[in-house]
């Protein structure tokens, strides 16, 4: 998943406003973000992380993994070059989340730009390195991450642990037939941004570009989950696949069918739900 958001029901014209990128961050730190603990959770309880841990976040958002992985003892350096708004909460979150004097405040760091400043001191090295934005839904949505990923390895210990992420099979994800009014509306850029089904192995490809070794994977029940239809609109344009969209009409118009496409999923009490799997892979740096 990438970056995210305007108001809903703004008028589109001619001199529409810019997104609002702050209000577009906290949306996603706090809707969307959250439907991804079940993947960390697994994740860090498989790999079990601790107090040993010098772990590598790449694309490290609003930094809720690296808060979760610091609370379990390890040291977390969180890296992102493409939303400095989320960063910026990130930061506030491992700074004040923590109490005084735990790990979580002293042991994290964070970057806004690439891993080449994420180097560790003493000539310690990071044991594990994370890429937890999953991949998979729209055409070219890997680019990029294998270069992150050959920048970062040689700031980590030989024969480290990289963790991808990516969505599921659509049979298996019901926000899949959500995302494809991204496609839809988007039709005049898709060769951009266009919606596709995840395949078998998709994560390691991009593993196996970056000089990685695949070593074990697994699959978790990440359901998306919203209070109502206007927490759902906000957290799924927080992820920034609709962008495209927005940009090729306007976002009246994607706000309006993307309500219309969700509303299958709504219940009686006007919860919003939609169960999805989504898979990760252990790989190994050479």
């Amino acid at each position: 998943m990438t970056s995210t958001l305007v108001r809903q029901n703004q008028p589109h014209s001619e001199s529409t406003p810019p997104l609002d990128l702050c209000a577009r961050a906290r949306d996603w730190a706090e809707i969307q973000e959250r439907m991804l603990v079940p993947l960390y959770e697994a994740v860090y309880e498989r790999l079990e992380i601790g107090s040993g841990t010098r772990l590598l976040g790449l694309g490290c958002g609003s930094g809720l993994a690296l808060l979760m992985a610091a609370r379990r003892g390890a040291s977390v350096t969180g890296v992102d070059r493409s939303s400095p708004e989320r960063v910026a909460l990130a930061r506030q979150r491992l700074l004040t989340d923590a109490a005084p004097g735990t790990r979580a405040r002293i042991d994290a760091r964070l970057i806004d730009g690439s891993p080449a400043g994420a180097a560790l001191l003493a000539g310690a090295a990071y044991n594990l390195v994370t890429a937890f934005q999953p991949i998979g839904c729209m055409a070219g949505d890997s680019e990029g991450l294998g270069e992150l990923l050959a920048a970062a390895a040689p700031l980590a210990e030989r024969g480290t642990q990289v963790v991808l992420a990516g969505w599921g099979p659509p049979e298996r994800c019901a926000t899949s037939s959500v995302l494809r009014v991204a496609t839809k509306l988007a039709d005049p850029l898709r060769s951009t941004g266009s919606w596709r089904p995840a395949r078998r192995d998709d994560l390691e490809e991009v593993a196996q570009r970056a000089g990685l070794r695949p070593d074990g994977s697994g699959r978790v029940a990440c359901p998306f989950g919203y209070a109502d239809m206007d927490s759902a609109v906000r957290g799924l344009l927080s992820t920034g696949l609709f962008d495209a969209a927005a940009a090729a009409t306007d976002q009246v118009q994607v706000d309006k069918e993307l309500t219309e496409a969700l509303h299958p999923h709504q219940r009686p009490d006007g919860t919003v739900w939609m169960s999805n799997i989504f898979r990760y892979l252990i790989a190994r740096t050479a």
